[in-house]
């Protein structure tokens, strides 16, 4: 099954798994594990703003993480910083990237809004170099409007 194809399928079991009358860490939580279960993720999870000076590590699965981020640090704070998507076909080559786990070599971070706010990111991480594409940032977008509808 092609990527494109299995998004699609795996984004409508999260319409049908996501419960707006339950709290976002809920929803956070079933939404990681369900990707984790589909696809080949070494990595996935959230983390979301507190203040104004971090992102804190939310619901994940794969290996333990970073709690927290600066605006501007990593992958996932410049995200927060430009506020847009950011595809890293190699990691150790971003200039600041946080090591959270050396295994990771490639990663994809999606900024998340609620009411035109940013929220936080979904942070993406792979084994392989070069491992996401146009295919997972329109799969995973897709996925993030259907938790901003839902769960936020």
């Amino acid at each position: 099954m092609n990527k494109a194809h299995k998004y699609q399928l795996v984004n409508t079991k999260l319409t049908q798994l996501l419960d707006p009358n339950v709290a976002w860490i809920a929803n956070a939580a079933n939404f990681c594990s369900l990707m984790f279960e589909h696809f080949p993720f070494f990595w996935i999870g959230f983390y979301y703003k507190t203040d104004e000076n971090y992102l804190q590590l939310g619901p994940f699965q794969g290996p333990t993480a970073c709690t927290k981020i600066a605006k501007g640090k990593g992958v996932c704070g410049h995200v927060w910083q430009k506020g847009e998507t950011l595809i890293v076909p190699d990691v150790h080559q971003f200039p600041g990237h946080i090591a959270c786990n050396e295994n990771s070599k490639s990663e994809i971070v999606l900024p998340i809004f609620h009411n035109k706010n940013f929220w936080g990111v979904l942070d993406v991480d792979s084994q392989q170099l070069d491992n996401f594409s146009h295919k997972d940032l329109m799969g995973l977008r897709e996925a993030l409007d259907i938790f901003e509808e839902k769960a936020l």
